[in-house]
């Protein structure tokens, strides 16, 4: 005789199946409340008037909407981008005003927020209920020519710093650099510094060749916090086999980005997201392979309003000499089916369909970041 419980088990297995979701998916994965890292991304409301998501004043974007569709989607930390990335200004000075600004709105919401110094933070804020925010740069032009200025971002509490955006500085050449330079004297003097004060070197955006020199320069493990796989699609923003491999040789963490990268010529969804995962994975083990998605949270409620936004960024960025190929006003930089307060959670029961144990996606969605940033960090 079958009792009620093995009775209602069955049940909602058999409902899971009628989904086309293995009833080992994300039901119990929920249930243990996976450790869910982003290592590049944000949790503004894109909604919100750039110029609100931009100021201090206004707290950046996060607004109540933004923290409780984050919550929500089972976020527990982030590397948020701050400082100088490109354009007009004193890259130093913009840098410092943002570090401080952000380490006051950290301390301001610290009901919701938690600035993340070290890996036991990002536990803690997991078990608070609260959302960790780990400060990184995508750009080392702030250094000027003086690389103990890394102590003092460190001081600050930044903990990954990216050696190049897409076109050169003083440390190497970008991803879209044709000359393909790599490490420079002064960016082996940064990394040193890097290494030091125990900062996660970040190579992403980078040439290849600078990325090669920095993996092999770094006496710790490096990341590539958000990335795509140059063998699955043939983009300067996606790595190399032979970037990817080194990386994890190196004890790193690889993040796959939900970005038009992911895609030659079209808009790139949530299956091609997988292809990009798997791919790594193959190249550079489980336990280096993780999300990186360089996006936000909360929905788009008005999509014509942001396509025109999005037409105006492109045509900006184009001006600028910073776009990067695959970059276009009708391509969103995320992935359509995959957006929201949902999306980790779906990423999750995509890979259990494609036959990847829990453990797997669990080392996926956090814990290959975690362990790579508590071996820098500490």
């Amino acid at each position: 005789m079958t009792d009620r419980r093995t009775f209602l088990h069955s049940a909602a297995a058999a409902g899971l199946a009628s989904l086309g979701i293995p009833a080992h998916a994300a039901p119990s994965l929920r249930d243990r409340r996976p450790l869910i890292i982003d290592a590049l991304g944000s949790i503004d409301n894109v909604n919100l008037p750039a110029a609100i998501r931009d100021s201090a004043a206004s707290d950046f974007g996060i607004d109540a909407r933004a923290l409780a569709d984050a919550k929500a989607s089972g976020l527990n930390a982030f590397n948020m981008t701050i400082g100088y990335v490109f354009g007009d200004g004193d890259p130093y000075e913009k840098t410092l005003a943002d570090v401080q600004a952000w380490n006051a709105f950290i301390q301001r919401k610290s009901a919701d927020l938690l600035l993340v110094r070290g890996a036991a933070d990002i536990k803690r804020a997991q078990a608070d209920g609260r959302i960790g925010i780990i400060l990184g740069f995508q750009n080392a032009a702030m250094m000027g020519k003086d690389a103990r200025r890394v102590e003092v971002f460190a001081k600050g509490g930044v903990r990954v710093i990216q050696l190049t955006y897409n076109g050169p500085n003083q440390l190497g050449d970008g991803s879209m650099v044709p000359t393909n330079k790599g490490l420079s004297d002064f960016g082996h003097d940064v990394v040193a510094e890097l290494n030091r004060h125990r900062i996660l070197v970040d190579l992403s955006h980078s040439g290849e060749q600078i990325c090669l020199d920095a993996a092999a320069a770094s006496k710790a493990p490096i990341i590539i916090s958000h990335t795509g796989c140059r063998a699955v699609a043939d983009l300067p923003r996606n790595k190399t086999d032979k970037e990817l491999r080194l990386v994890a040789e190196k004890g790193g963490f690889v993040g796959i980005y939900f970005m038009p990268f992911l895609a030659v010529g079209r808009q790139p969804m949530a299956t091609d997201l997988i292809t990009h995962m798997e791919h790594a994975i193959n190249i550079c083990g489980e336990d280096h392979v993780g999300i990186g998605t360089d996006g936000t949270v909360p929905r788009i409620d008005d999509m014509k309003t942001y396509m025109k936004d999005l037409e105006d960024e492109v045509r900006q960025r184009r001006a600028a000499g910073i776009s990067a190929p695959g970059e276009r006003p009708d391509i969103v930089p995320f992935l359509p089916d995959l957006v929201g307060r949902d999306k980790f959670w779906k990423l999750a029961d995509l890979l259990a369909k494609r036959g990847h144990s829990n453990s797997r996606i669990e080392k996926i969605l956090g814990t290959n970041f975690l362990r790579v940033a508590d071996a820098v960090w500490s």
